[in-house]
């Protein structure tokens, strides 16, 4: 999956006619809940870091896009959902939006820059305390704390 990812947004780069880039999911109530961590447990530390280094690249490229990048969320976008999504210029929740790091509940660092971005939007307090308790938040709150711009009560595309 994240070389597909790597692959679109190489080509979109590529793609003069486009204008705007909206990552969306096409399956209602959910964005991407991150990677299964107990996969994890059954792979090497060399494994573990080709993974994590693999995970970075996609993410970099979408952040420095020449194209403004949105972000519309509707269910969960954890782990490196809510990374991918922190990676884009805009974004915009749902009523039902569920945002976290819950990596670091478990000790592992997010691996595809969470730790710088979520600063950068909320804070280095706020985001300590997000990093350091794995805590997860609602779309409500994370207008109010400047992660996203906008609450949309129903999503329709």
């Amino acid at each position: 999956m994240l070389r597909g990812l790597q692959l679109s947004f190489e080509a979109i780069d590529r793609d003069s006619s486009a204008n705007i880039l909206m990552i969306c999911s096409s399956v209602p109530k959910v964005f991407c809940a991150g990677a299964d961590l107990k996969e994890w447990k059954t792979m090497s530390p060399s494994e573990v870091q080709a993974f994590v280094n693999s995970l970075r690249s996609p993410f970099s490229y979408l952040e420095a896009l020449c194209i403004p990048t949105i972000a519309v969320i509707e269910g969960a976008a954890l782990g490196g959902g809510l990374e991918m999504v922190m990676s884009c210029d805009l974004r915009i929740c749902g009523e039902d939006t569920v945002l976290g790091l819950p990596e670091t509940g478990l000790a592992i660092i997010p691996g595809a820059g969470g730790t710088q971005r979520l600063p950068r939007l909320v804070g280095r307090s706020v985001a300590k305390e997000l990093i350091f308790t794995g805590r997860k938040i609602v779309g409500r709150d994370a207008v109010l704390m400047g992660m996203f711009y906008w609450r949309l009560e129903l999503l329709q595309f």
